[in-house]
């Protein structure tokens, strides 16, 4: 294992930086009396501070860093510098440091800046409480613009602040998510802060300013405060609704390489490179970060814990997790531990391409094991739902092709080690990747491919609109009754489609947006989630939380025929009030029949239906299911 200890993250943080362990990317340190620069660059280099008129010289620190990694270099300016513009200059080249908390539109400089100021009342005594059990969590993925633009009654459409709206906070507590991943909200590249009016979207995975909000989601990009206080305001709102708030993290690569911080405070160290001296493409996007290299690895660390810290965020989403190390992986839920290790980390097992490191050293989904409470996303469970990712037209289980059934009982295993799970029969992962079944997300569509309607569209021919339906509350039943950790696309509660666009990263809005009136058009479809998703939360059979008991009380059942998966959760699992738990997915086009053990059972979900109360009674050792549907039932 490469899980890091407290000694040995400290010793880490030693080996990379100066003896001084108060040395950290604070690269601005503001106080009335003076403010206090730092910066990390070429040992060689010539380093200014421009704030204001003034330009104000940086001395080198007589500190040791590790050969050849360059120094530590600072300047102090005297007086109370609060609310002026600033830059860092080396070797000729300008940028606002590579961690600046506060900056001007579109990112260009940095501002002195007192955050404490931007504090909404209460922020001290944020009491939130974490779910301790991460198998408690319910995921919703959400880009502000998409959730609030066609929002008929938003009074801050697109915004950080539409989710501190009555209706927004309403929508979601009456689904019953209890985690919001928002899509890239530090300061990204691709929207122009100064042309908010015209239309512009992107996703936000092109980084500038780490640790700065994204002006673009502010109600106005040009006071350096305002992104700061509203994203607070946001995050407040959100917890007082018991709701927690997870951050995608982009580290693996930069908007660009020539134009980025990192390249203008210290050229090439922050990236990898291949043999031939080319930049490794491992993120797909023309560069690729080394997160081995000893200031990157703290950078990385000491981003997050500000994150942590300053925003009261409460998980961090880690795009293209398969580009980092796995020390680095390790070293960063070390030093969240440090502030609350409820702090959930996931990511992307995965790279977009060949990475400047071995894979038996990166954080791909296979080494998970090696990096204990870190989970990854399961394409495994995807993709034996609705078909490879590689093409839309190719559909999978809820398509009626046989095959997937095992990928299928693993991902509701949670991809951890389970008697009745043959891995070699898995399409991707042909040995059980979790330690714990909170290891695994378990999803069927996110941000970045075909939302499940259109999925649903693309691979099943002819598909008409009930069937649609049905299949969807079908996919979605396999995933909230995993016990993996369930995640789930803004919207699809919904019917949300996306035209058909598979990666709409920088489509329109009329691509992008939600259709409210979905709502009132599929009640059926939001009250199908919400009644799942309650399910799920009344139940601790669902998310056991431990191999050791998803061993003990999870059977699967014996069925015939393809495109169908019985199991029970047995003997009050979990502490359950219900003693035994049989949820059966049938993807065929025909009713099927399972055997279960006698008993008399009460049915809670049939026919595109849940309710806890009851659907009606049955008896006997042979239970039929509807055609392209869950049925779940207790005695």
């Amino acid at each position: 294992m490469k899980q890091l200890t407290l000694a040995a993250i400290t010793a880490l943080l030693l080996a990379c930086g100066p003896s001084d362990t108060t040395f950290t990317f604070d690269e601005m340190t503001y106080s009335p009396d003076k403010t206090i620069f730092k910066l990390f660059a070429p040992d060689d280099a010539q380093c200014y501070v421009i704030i204001g008129e003034d330009t104000v010289p940086m001395t080198k620190l007589n500190t040791k860093t590790p050969p050849d990694e360059g120094a530590f270099w600072t300047a102090t300016v005297k007086g109370d510098q609060k609310g002026k513009e600033y830059v860092f200059v080396v070797n000729g080249q300008v940028s606002p440091g590579t961690f600046a908390k506060a900056v001007t539109v579109n990112g260009q400089k940095g501002v002195v800046a007192d955050l404490s100021e931007t504090n909404p009342e209460g922020w001290g005594s944020d009491n939130f409480q974490r779910p301790a059990n991460w198998a408690d969590i319910v995921v919703y993925e959400m880009h502000h613009r998409d959730f609030s633009v066609a929002r008929p009654d938003a009074q801050h459409p697109g915004k950080y602040l539409a989710l501190t709206e009555p209706w927004a906070i309403a929508h979601l507590t009456d689904l019953g998510v209890n985690a919001v991943h928002i899509l890239p909200s530090y300061d990204y590249g691709s929207v122009d802060e100064t042309r908010l009016d015209e239309p512009q979207y992107n996703w936000g995975y092109d980084p500038v300013n780490y640790n700065v909000p994204e002006g673009g989601y502010s109600t106005d990009p040009y006071d350096p405060l305002c992104r700061v206080r509203e994203f607070k305001q946001m995050v407040q709102s959100l917890h007082k609704a018991g709701i927690a708030v997870v951050l995608d993290v982009v580290y693996n690569h930069t908007f660009n390489i020539d134009g980025s911080n990192f390249q203008r405070t210290f050229p090439d160290y922050y990236y990898r490179k291949t043999a031939d001296g080319q930049y490794s493409n491992g993120s797909g996007c023309g560069n690729e970060t080394a997160s081995e290299k000893p200031m990157m690895r703290r950078f990385m660390i000491e981003s997050v814990k500000y994150w942590a810290t300053e925003y009261h965020i409460d998980g961090f989403r880690f795009d293209l997790m398969g580009c980092h190390d796995i020390e680095t992986m390790n070293a960063i839920r070390a030093a969240l531990d440090e502030i609350d290790p409820s702090i959930f980390i996931y990511g992307e097992g995965w790279s977009a391409g060949s990475c400047g490191l071995p894979g038996e050293d990166l954080g791909l989904k296979a080494n998970i094991s090696q990096m204990p409470r870190i989970a990854a996303f399961s394409d495994d469970m995807r993709d034996a739902l609705r078909g490879p990712f590689s093409d839309d037209t190719k559909g999978a289980f809820l398509a009626g092709q046989p095959g997937e059934e095992e990928s299928l009982k693993a991902g509701i295993a949670g991809m951890v080690e389970h008697p009745q799970v043959d891995y070699e029969k898995v399409n991707y992962s042909k040995v059980p990747y979790a330690l714990e079944p909170t290891q695994m997300m378990a999803y069927v569509s996110c941000h970045d491919d075909m939302c499940l309607v259109d999925r649903l569209r693309a691979s099943i021919p002819s598909l008409n609109e009930a069937t649609l339906i049905k299949l969807d509350l079908l996919a979605q039943t396999a995933v909230f009754t995993s016990q993996g950790v369930p995640f789930m696309l803004c919207g699809e509660e919904l019917l949300r489609d996306k035209k058909g666009v598979h990666n709409s990263y920088e489509s329109p809005d009329s691509i992008n947006k939600l259709d409210w009136s979905n709502k009132e058009r599929y009640p059926q479809v939001f009250d199908y989630y919400k009644n799942l998703i309650a399910l799920r939360k009344h139940h601790p059979a669902f998310r056991l939380g431990q191999t050791t008991l998803v061993k003990q009380h999870l059977e699967f059942l014996p069925v015939e025929g393809d495109c169908l998966v019985a199991y029970r959760l047995k003997e009050h699992a979990g502490g359950d009030e219900w003693q035994d738990i049989i949820v059966v997915l049938n993807a065929n086009r025909a009713a099927r029949t399972v055997s279960v053990p006698e008993g008399t059972y009460q049915v809670v979900c049939r026919d595109g239906k849940i309710d806890e109360q009851g659907l009606g009674e049955v008896s006997g050792t042979t239970v039929s299911v509807a055609p392209q549907s869950a049925l779940i039932m207790h005695n």
